[in-house]
């Protein structure tokens, strides 16, 4: 079980992001903007951030910066979801240091994979 904190401002998209996760049997923590995000990060200090890209207050590209200049955040994965596909969104999620950008819609089951992949990766 992965600590797993989600970043996305629709409501709808956040709850079934959470109970697809949290189904898969992870420990799920949501935020509604990227500034939340960052809060929340730096308290419960999770194994892998899923954010959205466009959100109120902070953008998950700002909210990326900041995570990868904390010390303490600085190694945590972050994964980019977002509807927006042009290859210089992706290009930025990437250059701000994402690990990965996954497109908006996606299935619940790609979805879990996906971040099962990404914590073996990171050895979570």
């Amino acid at each position: 079980m992965a600590r797993i904190l989600i970043a996305e401002d629709e409501p709808d998209i956040r709850e079934l992001v959470a109970f697809t996760l949290r189904f898969a049997g992870h420990e799920v923590t949501a935020a509604a903007n990227g500034e939340e995000a960052l809060h929340q990060a730096q308290k419960i200090v999770p194994d892998i951030i899923l954010m959205d890209v466009r959100m109120p207050n902070m953008t998950g590209y700002d909210a990326c910066r900041a995570m990868k200049q904390d010390a303490t955040l600085k190694d945590i994965p972050v994964v980019f979801l977002s509807a927006k596909g042009q290859d210089s969104e992706i290009q930025t999620g990437l250059d701000v240091g994402a690990e990965e950008y996954l497109l908006k819609p996606f299935a619940p089951d790609q979805l879990v994979e996906r971040v099962k992949a990404i914590l073996g990766k990171f050895g979570k």
